[in-house]
């Protein structure tokens, strides 16, 4: 059994007896460097001291161990490169959690991959956009033979990070507070994985996406590319703190939702609060529209749908004697339904100009079209599950609902068919750190788990 004891072991002794996690032994120039926010990859895989003792305790981690809970399950060369490699897997992980980079702007964790990759004879491909790179493993371009793509999406949120980690972020405001670290690790170990296989049933694709956190998503960057024109399946996994580290949550059908962004700007002469009616009373107009259109909504839209629209923010006024010219109404539209989605757009506007054209202020409402909802094709599914129940047996695959949240990986799934799922990454003790938030944290032995899930996916996926 693979362990990593991120309590720190002695002095020059690795926890299982090989060598130490990755952290880097910083000399002045490097600290220097780390100060104004650069990631520096170099002698992340290098000799490197036990955990907690560099990189201001990077390496360290609330856990007691870090555990391979599949080992000894096989394949064998996948048993053999975790056990050699654990330590190097959880260091990249921390990294990548100490230095995160905001959508497009993911440019130093690219060269991190790509030098990872490049190492082992592999040759990236970064996208077009500067971000994100797509990297294939095996395959000899013979007729028929299939592509199966793995993808992880690599971007962090605008947010402060609150864990209190070791390995806490280091740049104001940006956080991995989605799992994307996480993400990004497993498909770079499943990747390198593969790379040591004595030899794969054909070509496994991977893809490194950016930009997934903004809508419409970086998914349509990558598929611009051209980077799905040859795939048979695409497969990936999402953090969910809901679930105990362990489990892999599965579901054919919708697994997420679709998910737009309204912004309505309203205007009007403005005027004296004692003379409403000599005016257009923006407020009002903005009340009406808050609660209105959500409850024309509901009897427009079936509700087995889920379709469900919440605003987020509201911003008109200073004074309370004074009728405002101008005001904003944001929010998000969602619906579990792909069909639905298509006619939401219209729908929208045409309740929108029921609603206040009647009020005499001026509106402009921008629909921005998000993400269409995931939905897992059933063959794929199964083969995800094959590969779960051989990398880690049966006892961790569990069901899981659809979310109401947004995902872009949805994009891939109008091209070709595949699977989306769930990586329980909760430790079972103490409550839930959930997603988005500043104090989300994750039980790192879900890293190999979502290692032996997608390697044994790929070669389910391959063999079929």
């Amino acid at each position: 059994m693979t362990v990593v004891d991120s309590r720190g072991p002695d002095p020059g002794q690795s926890p299982n007896g090989g060598s130490a996690v990755e952290d880097v032994d910083w000399d002045a120039a490097e600290r220097s460097s780390l100060a104004q926010g650069t990631l520096v990859a170099a002698g992340v895989d290098g000799p490197t001291a036990p955990i907690g003792s560099t990189m201001s305790s990077v390496g360290s981690s609330v856990e007691s161990a870090v555990v391979d809970l599949g080992a000894g399950r096989g394949p064998t060369w996948l048993d053999a490169w975790l056990d050699a490699n654990a330590h190097r897997v959880v260091g990249w992980r921390r990294h990548i959690h100490a230095y995160p980079e905001l959508s497009r702007a993911e440019h130093e964790t690219t060269s991190f991959l790509v030098e990872r990759l490049t190492k082992v004879g592999l040759r990236p491909r970064v996208l077009p956009i500067g971000t994100g790179l797509v990297c294939d493993i095996g395959g000899d371009g013979s007729p028929g033979q299939r592509t199966v793509a793995l993808r992880a999406d690599i971007d962090a949120l605008p947010l402060s990070e609150a864990t209190g980690l070791p390995y806490a972020s280091t740049v104001d405001g940006v956080a991995h507070a989605c799992g994307h670290d996480a993400h990004t690790t497993v498909v770079l170990g499943a990747a390198l994985a593969l790379a040591a296989a004595p030899s794969l049933p054909g070509r496994v694709r991977l893809i490194f996406q950016p930009a997934e956190e903004v809508m419409p998503g970086g998914a349509l960057d990558v598929l611009a590319s051209g980077a799905l024109d040859d795939v048979d399946r695409i497969f990936g996994l999402h953090c969910d703190p809901r679930l105990l580290v362990g489990q892999i949550g599965t579901r054919v059908g919708a697994i997420t939702s679709a998910s737009d962004l309204l912004e309505l700007r309203l205007t009007s002469p403005g005027g004296h609060t004692s003379r409403p009616h000599l005016t257009a009373d923006l407020v009002h107009a903005l009340g009406t529209a808050i609660t209105g259109l959500p409850t024309l909504l509901s009897r427009r839209v079936d509700p087995r749908t889920g379709t469900v629209l919440t605003w987020g923010a509201v911003h008109a006024g200073e004074a309370p004697n004074a009728i405002p010219q101008d005001g904003v109404l944001t929010g998000t539209l969602r619906t579990g339904d792909r069909g639905t989605w298509a006619k939401l757009e219209p729908l929208v506007h045409e309740l929108v100009h029921s609603l206040l054209s009647p009020l005499g202020v001026g509106f402009d409402l921008q629909h921005r079209r998000g993400v269409p909802p995931v939905v897992n094709d059933s063959e794929s599914t199964e083969l995800l599950r094959a590969g779960v129940v051989a990398g880690l047996g049966e006892a961790a695959l569990t069901s899981t609902p659809q979310s109401s949240g947004g995902e872009d990986f949805g994009w891939y799934l109008e091209h070709v068919p595949g699977s989306f799922a769930r990586l329980g990454v909760h430790s079972g003790v103490g409550r839930v750190k959930d997603l988005h938030q500043p104090t989300f944290a994750m039980d790192e032995r879900a890293l190999f788990v979502g290692i032996r899930a997608l390697v044994n996916t790929a070669l389910a996926a391959l063999e079929r």
